[in-house]
This record gives structure tokens, C-alpha cells and sequence, in this order.
């Protein structure tokens, strides 16, 4: 039996009838009727249940952990945000836009695991046999008794991994899977949610590690029904600029292991190379000139240093621009009109441009503090020679609050020879009270934007 009904292909917004817009996602003429495939339902009336033996219950003291072994990727980057590696059983979903490298990630990880005798698979749906083997040579896997299968029928990938049982396979991607029971074009949401539930099934009752691919649209959100999400184990984000050399792959869910966790990774000929130190691996070397002001962001338990760039010009225009790049564009206005009101810039006729170096993407509220720094440096154009660093998140009032883990903040920054450091004023006594040295630099406790701004720009100037 089938059953119609309406769904949008952005969101899984489903309803009874045709509208032009979805009221999940708010976009127009994303939906379309799709056919699905109706599972028997419940048995008919006055029938009897037949009798089955109700299941018993386990203690926790009866559950063995070795049961959750993990599976050593190859790439400790990866098994870093994975929680320590892939879990048997365990579906994991690895989303990022095309080009960005995620094909790339996988297939180096299947080779490692291949060549240590880790029995794997992968399922090609976007690439031919050939166009795999063309990228395992160069990734230096020619030699490689990898399984592959080019196939894109979700009953013929789910016949395969029951006949096989590899211990983790990949499917590349999810949304080129379809089923003939499903009367919609491949890639539609409900083609890519009947393959995943038929893939969970078979990964669950067999062990397998399975690993999914999906792609992200316009919008930065992953193609399909986000109920994907609720359905697998972890949801991974690849992340990285094609223009850019570096990647960071970060644990948006993870129920084997800490969220926001990330690796980082950079491009090369030969493929993704590990970046085992990445605090520093966005700044440049040499001195910070004014509009330059770098800022320690966490990144699950990691600490990274993203220098901060700004420029401020004079504005013909009647609306003046604010282009960010790195930064969300409501946060930097928010942040240039506290300047402008609480420290008394004049910037609202002025063109401002900010960006981050290494096209990282800042969502720490910590950084608040060094973009309206660089945007005041660059307000007054001085040229700052020993580098300026600064953290803490900016209020509507122009205070300067406290930024979570602040100590770990602080130490990377020493360990980088910052001479000059900003920070909320309660950071610098939980610094002071823990025993943070602070010889051979200037830790300097602010209130407020305003004071900030001035000690900046002071010192710039030679003050």
C-alpha cells in the first residue's frame, strides 16, 4: 500500500495538502507530493494478539562496556571528535558543502583501517569505480584491497552490508540512495529518510559503523529532513572555504562523546594532513599592524588563536556597508553601535569590513572584545608593532563580561609571547588567584568598551 502526502524537500515539513510556502523553513515552492510506502499497520479488529513473553529488563551493573569498542580511524583528528573512534554499531552522519573535502576524509580513513586488516566498505553513489581508484592512488592507497561498491539502490546496499558485515562502512552519499518502494526521485526527502531508517536497521542488527555522507545546501543546513539528525548516533560538520587551505571537522552531536569538539586539518596534494597544533595555525608571522587584534576562541577543549581584521573608510553612500566575513553580520552591528554610542566612535558613516584570517567562522561571544578593538584601531589608524590581544564578550551597556575558561585563554596567549592582553576584569583575578604567571606582559584588566578602546589606541599612538 501507498500513501501521498505533501513534504517539503528543505525542512520535512509534511502536510495533508499543496501550499507555496512552508511554514516549517519559510521557503517557497520547496513542497511536493511524494508517494511513501505504507508498512502493514495493526491487526484487524476482534483478532487476538498472539501471546509473546514480556522482555526483561537489564541492571546496569549486568551492562558490558567492551560491548562499545571502538575503531581507530587512522586519523587521530577524526578520532578526536568522534570521542576516541568509531563505536560498533554506531551511524554516524558527515555533512559539509560539495568540494569541501568529506569524500577525501573518508576514503583516507577506510584506507588506514583496510590496511591494519579492519574489514571496511565503501559505497560510491556521486563516483564510478574508476574515479575512486584514481583518488586512493593519490592518496597513496593503490595497493588497497578496499571493497567498493557502486551502487545507489538502497536494497541492493542493505543486501551487501548483511551478506559482507564489514566492520564500518561508508556510504557516499545518502542522498543518491533509492528504493523502488518509494514513488519520489532520489535525493527527495523521503527517498533519503526510508534509506537511512533501512540502513540503521541493518547497521544495528549487524555491528557495523556505518558512516553517511550528506550534503548541506545554499543555507549552511543539511539537505534533507533534519529528522536525520535525530536518527543517527553523530552528526559531523566538515567545514572549510574551497579558497582556503584548512578544513575543521566539529561534533554537532555525539552520543559517544563530547559535542563541539573539533579537528582541524589542511589540503594538500596527497590529501588531508593532520594539524596536531592548530592554537596558532590561523595567524601569520610577523608583527600586527592596527585593525589586527587576535583572540583565543574554544572550540570543544581546544583553544585556537584567530587573528581579527578590520577596515573602517569613509562611506558615499547613504547606507554605509558592514561586510563580515568570519564574524555573524548582526553581531558586528551590534558591536558598532556600542562603539558608536558607548565609546563615542564615529563610525556610522563610515564603510566597515571585518574578517577573520584563515576563513575560520568566530561563534564564540568571547571575540566580541577583539572585533571592536580591530574596528577602533582601524578607526584611528595607528600602527600597533608588538600585536594587541584581547578577549571577553561586549554588552548593549558597553561593560566587558566574563568569559568562560578565561585561565586556559590567558596561557595560551602567554605561551605565544602576547606582550599586551584585554580581559574582563574577573578573569584577570581568577588568573591572579589560581597562580597564572604573568611575568614579561601586560595583563590588563577592563571594564568596559570605552576604557578598552582607549588604552588601544592610546598605546598605538606611543601612549
Amino acid at each position: 500500500m501507498r500513501k501521498g502526502s505533501f513534504v517539503c524537500r528543505e525542512c520535512g515539513y509534511s502536510s495533508p495538502g499543496w501550499l507555496g510556502r512552508c511554514p516549517g523553513c519559510g521557503q517557497w515552492n520547496t513542497i511536493s507530493e511524494e508517494t511513501v510506502p505504507v508498512r502493514p499497520g495493526p491487526r484487524p479488529a476482534g483478532r487476538a494478539a498472539p501471546a509473546a513473553p514480556a522482555p526483561a529488563p537489564l541492571r546496569l551493573t549486568d551492562v558490558d562496556l567492551d560491548t562499545q569498542s571502538r575503531i581507530h580511524s587512522g586519523l587521530a583528528e577524526f578520532d578526536r571528535v568522534l570521542g576516541g573512534g568509531l563505536v560498533s554499531g554506531s551511524v554516524v552522519l558527515v555533512g559539509g558543502e560539495p568540494g569541501v573535502g568529506k569524500s577525501t576524509l573518508l576514503l583516507q580513513s577506510l584506507l588506514s583501517m583496510e590496511s591494519r586488516g579492519v574489514s571496511t566498505l565503501l559505497v560510491s553513489g556521486e563516483e564510478s569505480a574508476g574515479q575512486v581508484k584514481l583518488r586512493s592512488v593519490r592518496l597513496g592507497g593503490e595497493g588497497s584491497r578496499l571493497r567498493l561498491l557502486p551502487e545507489t539502490q538502497t536494497e541492493t546496499v542493505v543486501a551487501a552490508l548483511e551478506h559482507l558485515k564489514p566492520a564500518v562502512c561508508v556510504v557516499d552519499s545518502v542522498q543518491t540512495l533509492w528504493s523502488g518502494e518509494v514513488g519520489s526521485a532520489p535525493g527527495s526527502v523521503a527517498q533519503i529518510r526510508d534509506a537511512t531508517a533501512q540502513l540503521l536497521r541493518v547497521a544495528k542488527d549487524n555491528g557495523i559503523s556505518l558512516v553517511l555522507v550528506g550534503h548541506v545546501t545554499k543555507e549552511g543546513e543539511l539537505a534533507g529532513p533534519r529528522v536525520l539528525e535525530h536518527m543517527v548516533d553523530a552528526v559531523l560538520s566538515f567545514e572549510g572555504e574551497r579558497a582556503q587551505p584548512f578544513r575543521i571537522l566539529r561534533a554537532v552531536k555525539n552520543r559517544f562523546g563530547s559535542t563541539n569538539e573539533v579537528g582541524v586539518f589542511q589540503m594538500a596534494e596527497q590529501g588531508l594532513v593532520e594539524v596536531p597544533d592548530p592554537a596558532s595555525v590561523f595567524l601569520e608571522e610577523g608583527d600586527l599592524r592596527s585593525g589586527s587584534v587576535v583572540v583565543p576562541v574554544l572550540e570543544g577543549t581546544r583553544c585556537l588563536l584567530a587573528e581579527v581584521q578590520a577596515l573602517v573608510a569613509a562611506s558615499n553612500l547613504a547606507m554605509p556597508q558592514r561586510v563580515a566575513r568570519g564574524v555573524d553580520r548582526n553581531r558586528l552591528a551590534m558591536i558598532v553601535a556600542v562603539l558608536s554610542r558607548r565609546a563615542r566612535l564615529p563610525l556610522l558613516k563610515c564603510d566597515i569590513f571585518v574578517n577573520v584570517a584563515g576563513g575560520l567562522a568566530l561563534e564564540d561571544p568571547a571575540a566580541d572584545l577583539a572585533v571592536a578593538l580591530a574596528i577602533a584601531t582601524a578607526w584611528r589608524d595607528g600602527t600597533d608593532r608588538q600585536g594587541v590581544a584581547a578577549f571577553g564578550e561586549v554588552s548593549l551597556t558597553g561593560k566587558v563580561r566574563y568569559a568562560l575558561r578565561g585561565e586556559k585563554r590567558i596561557q595560551e596567549l602567554v605561551r605565544r609571547g602576547f606582550p599586551q592582553i584585554l580581559v574582563p576584569g574577573r578573569n584577570v583575578e581568577e588568573f591572579s588567584k589560581a597562580g597564572g604567571r604573568i611575568s614579561g606582559l601586560r595583563l590588563e584588566a577592563v571594564s568596559d568598551v570605552e576604557q578598552a578602546v582607549k588604552q588601544v589606541t592610546a598605546r598605538s599612538n606611543g601612549g
